[in-house]
């Protein structure tokens, strides 16, 4: 993207001009030198955590008494080779690399006995004339104190992890202290019940199970968050006592997040990172699980799992055609309709979206309790690549509600209505309520019965299989969800995913996108997009830039196109 092509927010150009005050360049060099700060501060809120400069903006910067270029010093922000960071983020950054190298080294419970080993591992997974990837990634894990296990829909990563915590559970002297984690309540909770249903089959004693922890947390909740201000009650001067911490969906971690979790772990504690590095980055800074994933000096801590158990047919093949960018596959395989799992959405958006409603619905005017009226809705959603505009969020959630409103199917007579389903925008940790819940408002059947019919409550389902109710006006940060964007469905899955891109491509529309939109599906996906548009979508990919990677290599120059000095004096 070109300096002129990017629209600077307030607090962009306030902060550039606020560093340039304090520099001793004289005016052109001012210029100069807030058209390049305001360029990295508007990249970090891009997703990147550094900018590359050329020598001359070097040589500018260095000049300026506030950028540095030795770890020793402590000035706003950090120039390391050619890359240009925020001081904050550098330190995120190099800290993270220096932990994650630390524990690589380390050798996690001393040295494990390699005949045991090799029989647990014989007993935990049947012995096959083929390479069973699950079978290796829980063995490099035994042996590892940090490890990534990564694989798409339905390689069974959470299945091998529960063999592992089994596993490492045998292996050590005392029962180990396990903490289960995800980014998000709906991923935390979508974790629990995998672990659950997958502890169930494990073939060892009850003893065994006993100790492996079912109850899933937030990585916000697990490291105690302390809102509004960025810090965590878990920190190095005061780690978790978790022996082991599995956090899932780790490609929505950033890197922020990860630093923290790091500094968080008590010495000698195991980290296993799970997740999909084709998916979308985190939303904030970074893409760690995609850089990490790809590292070559993490080769021995890191496992791809490629055999799908239960993810194929139509939807695997667009999924891999979309990730492997080949735009022509992917909407041939949509369009033919050769497979009822693939279909492109033929029938009017609203009354096909509307229409998919009637059985939740029709549940609540049965008196159905709220965990079967949840499910049913939980079968079915629409996801959308933008908030704004045609065919997003916004323009689908109030169509659809006006169209359920014509069919009486709901009262539009006020914002709270009997079956408004609702998702959380903002944590608010005094009500156990996480950005990205969904709850739907309802009829509360428990309250007194001269009121019941009045008396509307917002239920939701919480990770531990508990309901919570709360009254509309407690729910202060949400939005009806009939549709929601593809980033909140991150950690999710539904039956049956309507996916629908905008007439017009715009920077949001990405391969990893449309990739993640896909994955959500288990059983069927429904398209509703242009084809042009779908096509350079497929084609567009995210480049975050960052220097994670290289921070693991002995040389890390790098080749990528630097921001020019001389192009950045407009601003």
């Amino acid at each position: 993207m070109s300096a002129d092509s990017r629209v600077f927010s307030r607090l962009d150009v306030a902060f550039a001009r606020f560093l340039s005050r304090r520099t001793g360049l004289d005016a052109l060099q001012k210029q100069a030198f807030e058209a390049v700060v305001m360029i990295v501060s508007y990249e970090q809120n891009q997703g990147h955590s550094c900018i590359h400069v050329d020598e001359q903006t070097q040589a500018l910067l260095l000049a300026s008494g506030l950028v540095s270029d030795d770890p020793e010093k402590t000035l706003p922000l950090v120039l390391e080779r050619d890359r240009l960071y925020l001081h904050r983020y550098w330190h995120y950054e190099n800290r993270l690399a220096r932990q994650i190298q630390a524990m690589t080294r380390a050798e996690p419970d001393g040295n494990l006995p390699v005949a045991a080993t090799e029989l647990l591992l014989n007993h935990y997974f049947e012995a096959s004339d083929e390479i069973d990837d699950q079978r290796e990634a829980a063995k490099m894990a035994v042996h590892q104190a940090f490890c990534i296990i990564t694989g798409g829909p339905g390689t069974g990563k959470t299945f091998t992890v529960v063999k592992i915590l089994a596993l490492l559970q045998e292996l050590a002297e005392q029962p180990l202290h396990i903490a289960l984690a995800a980014p998000t309540g709906k991923a935390a909770m979508r974790l629990q019940q995998s672990i659950g249903a997958s502890k169930a089959q494990l073939p060892c004693s009850e003893a065994i199970k006993h100790h492996i922890p079912e109850t899933v947390t937030t990585l916000h909740r697990l490291l105690g968050a302390m809102p509004p201000s960025p810090y965590f009650r878990h920190h190095a001067d005061k780690p978790l006592v978790y022996d082991l911490v599995v956090v899932d969906e780790a490609s929505m971690v950033d890197l922020a997040l990860m630093s923290k979790l790091l500094d968080a772990l008590k010495p000698g504690g195991r980290l296993i990172l799970l997740g999909d590095k084709d998916q979308l980055a985190s939303v904030e800074s970074g893409a760690v699980l995609a850089d990490l994933a790809v590292t070559e000096s993490l080769q021995n801590n890191v496992y791809t799992l490629k055999k799908s158990h239960r993810f194929g047919g139509a939807i695997k093949a667009l999924a891999e055609a979309v990730n492997l960018q080949q735009d022509q596959l992917a909407w041939k395989i949509l369009s033919d309709g050769a497979d009822d799992a693939v279909q492109y959405l033929h029938e009017d958006l609203i009354d096909y979206v509307a229409a998919q409603q009637a059985d939740y619905l029709q549940l609540m005017k049965a008196g159905a309790g709220f965990e079967q009226i949840y499910q049913v809705f939980s079968r079915f959603q629409v996801l959308c690549s933008n908030r704004q505009g045609n065919n997003s969020v916004a323009d689908i959630n109030y169509r659809v509600e006006q169209k359920l409103a014509e069919q009486k199917r709901i009262d539009l007579s006020g914002l709270w209505y009997s079956g408004r389903p609702v998702m959380v925008t903002q944590n608010t940790p005094a009500l156990h309520l996480y950005n990205g819940d969904i709850g739907i408002c309802m009829a509360d059947k428990t309250a007194d019965i001269d009121s019941a019919a009045e008396k509307l409550m917002v239920f939701f389902l919480r990770p531990d299989g508990s309901v919570k109710k709360y009254l509309p006006a407690r729910v202060a940060h949400c939005e009806t969800v009939f549709a929601m964007t593809i980033h909140k469905s991150q950690g999710s899955e539904f039956e049956e995913v309507l996916i629908v891109l905008p007439d017009a491509i715009n920077p949001v529309l990405t391969k990893e996108l449309l990739y993640t939109a896909i994955t959500r599906a288990k059983k069927t996906i429904k398209l509703l997009a242009g084809e042009a548009v779908f096509a350079a979508t497929v084609q567009q990919k995210i480049d975050r830039i960052t220097g994670l990677a290289d921070k693991f290599k002995a040389d890390n120059r790098s080749g990528t196109a630097m921001v020019k000095a001389d192009n950045l004096r407009a601003h």
